[in-house]
């Protein structure tokens, strides 16, 4: 590949501070329409009721599914590295939304 294709195929992505701070979150709620994915992420906390949702990212299908593809691979590139990411047993969460909608 010549070097001035290289050039126009790259991407320049920026990452502010705020942004590469993160949000951490340990329940993902994930729900679609035949048009999007829309992924809720939240951090719930042990002994409190109440929880907000952090981040909302909405894909295409196609993007949600070059996701999971990539997800799957990274996990088993972890997992090589490190070893079997054990899952363990989680108590269900009851969820309340409040009123039912579509993305």
């Amino acid at each position: 590949m010549s070097n001035s294709k290289q050039q126009q195929e790259q991407i320049n992505i920026e990452l502010d501070e705020k942004i590469a701070e993160g949000i951490y979150s340990n329940l993902a709620i994930i729900n679609h329409s035949s048009s999007e994915f829309v992924l809720d992420f939240v951090s719930i906390m042990p002994g409190i009721p109440k929880a907000k949702v952090k981040s909302r990212i909405v894909l295409t299908p196609q993007h949600a599914k070059r996701l999971l593809k990539a997800i799957g691979e990274n996990i088993h590139r972890f997992e090589q590295a490190h070893g079997e990411i054990k899952d363990s047993e989680q108590p269900p969460i009851p969820l309340n939304f409040g009123p039912a909608g579509q993305a």
